[in-house]
Parts: structure tokens; C-alpha cells; sequence
């Protein structure tokens, strides 16, 4: 009995922490999953202008999206340069997003331009990268090398994030934004 009432407290405990790194409703897609925090953080992990601290490369503590924060529509403007990385060793993946209105300009090189400036638009805020509560639980599954950076401007405002698929609440983060990333990575 004891062992029976012992492995369904573990089966909870293990949904609970999946639960923790899975974006909101929606089942992670751009315009569901949102982020309320105002200081993003940098492609190397390093502190923000405004002094947060760094993030550790342990599962607590590492940039992820915000599921409970509010999603408020933008005017649609981004200026936006992505490189992804396959392997550390690969070249990387350049792209150009410049969206206006929420639609992809011609100056726009990326394969899912259309679908990365309407999620902008939706959700001006969804690159915004903020450390994650020290009490989450990340899985450890690796969803492979892939990493990818996100620099320009999003409605004015500044935009540097870094993504990779070492562990669940990584993965989660780049399937939010995987129309922005124009990759959805082996794992997500």
C-alpha cells in the first residue's frame, strides 16, 4: 500500500514540474505563450542594463518565459536580425525580420516572415527573456545543439535574447517563439 500511495506522489510531483516549464494555453504557440518582464536578457546570459543578475546554467534560474503575464496587442514594428545555429560547429543561419503594421516588409529574409511579425504584433513582448523563479523545475531532457539570437527592436523597444534546447523550460522558450526563430529545432 505504501509503495503504491509512494510512486503516485512521485507520478505528481514529476507532472507538476512538466507542467512547470510548459508554456500557457495554447500549447506554446506564439500568439498564446506570453511574457510580462521588461528586462531581456542577453544572447551570452550576462547581466542586463538595468543590473539584473546572471542567470546560472543549472535548470534554476534560467531565462523562460512568463505563462501567467498579461498579452497586450503592439503596433506590429520590428527590426529584427535571428541566427541559428544547427551545432557549434555549423554556419550559422542568418535572418533578416522588418515588420510594419504587423506585416513582413520587403527588406524581410526569413522563412516565416508572415507568421513571425502577426505573432509580434500580438504579443510585442513574447522575446522578452526573464530569469525564471528559483522554486521551477525544468526537466532534463536535451532537445539537441541548436541555439539561436535575437537582437533589434520590437515597437521601439530594444530586444536581445538567446535560445538553446538543453533542458524542458529551454525548449518551451524557443517553441513560443519558433515562428520569430524560423526554426523549430530538432527537440521542440
Amino acid at each position: 500500500m505504501r509503495l503504491r500511495i509512494a510512486r503516485s506522489v512521485l507520478a505528481v510531483v514529476a507532472v507538476a514540474g512538466l507542467a512547470a516549464c510548459t508554456p500557457g494555453p495554447g500549447g506554446g504557440s506564439a500568439s498564446s505563450s506570453a511574457t510580462g518582464s521588461s528586462t531581456p536578457s542577453s544572447p551570452s546570459g550576462s547581466s542586463t542594463p538595468s543590473g539584473s543578475s546572471t542567470p546560472s546554467p543549472s535548470a534554476k534560474g534560467t531565462p523562460s518565459l512568463s505563462p501567467t503575464a498579461p498579452v497586450s496587442p503592439g503596433s506590429g514594428a520590428a527590426e529584427l536580425s535571428i541566427i541559428v545555429k544547427t551545432s557549434p560547429t555549423a554556419a550559422p543561419e542568418s535572418y533578416t525580420l522588418v515588420c510594419s503594421g504587423g506585416v513582413p516588409s520587403a527588406e524581410s529574409h526569413h522563412p516565416t516572415a508572415a507568421a513571425a511579425c502577426d505573432a509580434l504584433k500580438k504579443n510585442p513582448a513574447l522575446l522578452t527573456r526573464r530569469p525564471s523563479p528559483s522554486d521551477q523545475v525544468c526537466d532534463q531532457r536535451y532537445g539537441g545543439p541548436q541555439t539561436a539570437t535575437v537582437t533589434g527592436t520590437v515597437d521601439g523597444v530594444h530586444v536581445e535574447s538567446s535560445y538553446k534546447l538543453t533542458d524542458g523550460c529551454e525548449i518551451a522558450a524557443w517553441a513560443a517563439v519558433a515562428d520569430i526563430l524560423g526554426s523549430s529545432g530538432a527537440g521542440a
